[in-house]
This record gives structure tokens, C-alpha cells and sequence, in this order.
């Protein structure tokens, strides 16, 4: 560290002292307040909740401020906070089945029960850079709730989709649930450990990973069968009471992909699963991690392993952003020691080639005399 450099201490004072006014700047300005970042950047709060595997809006747009906007430094601060936090229990998984959503849509049916909800989306806008002065037209038609049965139940029910599964051939189909923040990561992976990961792995990581299975590093050509977003109830059963209580709402968002599946001796040809969730309004984030998660089954369904987004180690070891940033950034730390030992190395290698060059054109008259 570099506190044990001379002066290190009174170093590290000013730098925080720098970096806390850098971060605050023009004082002249009014303070982004974390109820601003809350209400205004809820996509960024979404994010660094489901990376730092807490879900409190609050906590979020908190950390999002202390960061000065730097998302990996904010879910590190929230993972650091979550260390804290004492445990009750484990929650009832939720029920995204019957999730009444905000946003829904499919790209498999045009016409689906329940009709395409569009809702809050990019998808439509013109990705030009908008007046933030000017009005705006908050208007929006309400419409009735109607049922809206997933998408891929209607698949399911005509046995053109695999069954729902969260577990390969073998598992314990209902296991408790895995930490991986307090167990160390052991490969194979179950499925619902895997996905664990990839809820807490990078965004951006995650999408390029995605991405690289639709160019051919991956072989599937996948379709969005619903992506859903909305609040659902989160239920725990306290050891005193023996029964269910709801103890709140979440917002989460949901991706089903259907991807193909050419079949085998046993298994007919159908559409197989990749599943995504991931807190509050993160449908980069589920989708990405529904392209991975088919991937990732290739062993289950009997296919090759052929590309990175198909190895599980690669993709579960290099998707935590957060140990990602530690280790590359550790590299601005004193290496003092290690630099002097690889200088003298190659200082020695340079030398040792220098004196052999040198005995090479020294021996070059003799040889040049026996030719003769």
C-alpha cells in the first residue's frame, strides 16, 4: 500500500480530500440529492441493485451518488453493505407467472392473450438528445388488466417447448438455495448457482458474452418469447408463524428466450429454454443473461461444446465485474519489488545476448582464415 511509501498517509487525506471535491464541483450548482438519482435514474439504480445483490432503491441511488455515477464502485459499496446485514431466513421464490406487468412483449406472436404492452421502453425513441427544459406530456392511456398466461405455456401446451426445468438430469430438482457470497465457487455448477452468477455479473460482460452466441460462437438463433416488467410479492414463512406473509413488492424484470433444439435419438426436435431475471427495470441485463444461460446448457442438451459463451468457468470467472475491477485496478498498487526482480531479469538476458554476439564477431576472422 501506499501508506508505506513516506508521507502515504497524509497522501491518501488529500487525495480523498480531491476526489470529494471533484465529485461535488461547481458549488455554485445545487447538490444531485440520492432522491433525485432515484426518481430520475432508475435504470442505473435497477443495475447496481442486481449486481450488488441488494434490492433497496434508496441504498442504490445512494451509493450511485457517493460513486459520482461510477456504477462498478457503487455495487461494490452496496456488496460491502451487504456483508453487514444480518439473515432471517430465505424468502418463497416469486411467482413471475402471474406478474402483473408494466411492460410486456413477445416476439414469437403477434397477437398473444393479454395483448403486447409496450410500456416504459427506448425502443421508440428517436435516440436524439432531447431539451431537458422542455415539458413533459405525461398523459398515458390506462388500460384494463387481463390476464396474460406466459407465452411459452402456450409452446409448453402443445409439447413444442421443453418442460420447465431449473435443474440438469440428476439434480436435486428443489436444492436449497446456493450463496455463492458465502460459499467458495465450486465448477460443475448447478443451474440455479449459475444463474446466480450471472444475476450478480457484469451487464456489459454479459451482453457482449450474449452477443458473441448470435454471431456463431454458439450456434443459436434464439427469439424473445416474452420479456416481462412489473412488481411482484415477496413472501417469507417465519419459523413462529408456520405460514406465508408477503413482506413487500419488488419490481423485477423477466426474459424467456426460445431457442432451437434439433433433437436426438430420444428427444424429438422442439424449442428449448434460456431464462433472465434480474431487479427493476434491467431488460439488457435479463435478456442477456437468458443468451447465456442456453449456452451453458449445451451438456444437458446433448450438444457440443464449441465457443466461450458455452464454458462455464470462463463466463462465471470473468462475469463478476466487481473482482474484475479489484484485480485490474490493483495493478496502480506498488510492485516495486516485483518490477526490480523482472528488470534485473531482463537486464541479465540482454547481457548474457550482448557477450554472445560479441564472442560471435570476435570468432568471425578465424573463420574467415580456415576458409581459406
Amino acid at each position: 500500500m501506499y501508506v508505506a511509501v513516506k508521507g502515504g498517509e497524509q497522501a491518501i487525506a488529500n487525495a480523498h480530500a480531491l476526489l470529494a471535491s471533484r465529485g461535488r464541483g461547481d458549488q455554485s450548482q445545487p447538490a444531485i440529492t440520492p432522491e433525485q438519482v432515484r426518481e430520475q435514474l432508475g435504470v442505473l439504480v435497477s443495475r447496481v441493485m442486481t449486481e450488488g445483490s441488494v434490492y433497496d432503491p434508496d441504498l442504490a441511488a445512494r451509493a450511485i451518488s457517493q460513486a459520482q455515477g461510477d456504477a462498478l464502485e457503487a455495487v461494490t459499496l452496496m456488496r460491502t453493505y451487504r456483508t453487514t446485514l444480518p439473515r432471517f431466513g430465505t424468502t418463497i421464490a416469486i411467482d413471475t407467472a402471474g406478474l402483473p406487468s408494466e411492460r410486456r412483449v413477445s416476439a414469437t406472436f403477434k397477437e398473444i392473450p393479454g395483448g403486447q404492452q409496450l410500456g416504459a421502453t427506448f425502443d421508440y425513441t428517436h435516440r436524439l438528445l432531447a431539451d431537458p427544459t422542455e415539458p413533459l406530456d405525461l398523459e398515458a392511456a390506462v388500460e384494463e388488466d387481463e390476464p396474460m398466461p406466459r407465452v411459452t405455456d402456450l409452446l409448453g401446451a402443445g409439447a413444442l417447448l421443453e418442460p420447465v426445468t431449473n435443474h440438469a438430469e440428476g439434480e436435486d430438482p428443489d436444492p436449497d438455495p446456493a450463496d455463492l457470497t458465502r460459499e467458495p465457487t465450486v465448477f460443475p455448477m448447478s443451474r440455479a448457482e449459475r444463474m446466480q452468477a450471472l444475476a450478480r455479473g457484469d451487464e456489459g460482460f454479459l451482453l457482449g458474452i450474449g452477443y458473441s452466441t448470435l454471431r456463431g460462437y454458439g450456434g443459436t438463433h434464439p427469439f424473445v418469447g416474452e420479456v416481462r416488467v412489473g412488481e411482484v410479492e415477496v413472501e417469507f414463512v417465519p419459523p413462529e408463524l408456520g405460514y406465508p406473509v408477503s413482506i413487500g413488492r419488488i419490481e423485477v424484470t423477466e426474459c424467456q428466450m426460445v431457442a432451437q433444439f434439433v433433437g436426438s435419438s430420444e428427444v424429438p426436435p422442439m424449442f428449448t429454454r434460456g431464462y433472465g431475471l434480474a431487479f427493476g427495470r434491467s431488460e439488457r441485463k435479463a435478456m442477456s443473461m437468458s443468451l447465456v444461460d442456453r449456452s451453458m446448457r449445451w451438456e444437458e442438451l446433448g450438444e457440443r461444446k464449441v465457443a466461450p459463451a458455452n464454458d462455464e468457468e470462463f463466463v462465471v470467472e470473468h462475469a463478476d465485474a466487481v473482482a474484475a475491477t479489484g484485480f485490474v485496478e490493483h495493478l496502480k498498487l506498488p510492485h516495486y519489488v516485483d518490477f526490480q526482480a523482472e528488470l534485473v531479469l531482463i537486464r541479465g538476458i540482454q547481457e548474457e545476448i550482448r557477450e554472445r554476439q560479441a564472442e560471435a564477431t570476435e570468432s568471425e576472422p578465424e573463420l574467415e582464415e580456415v576458409s581459406r
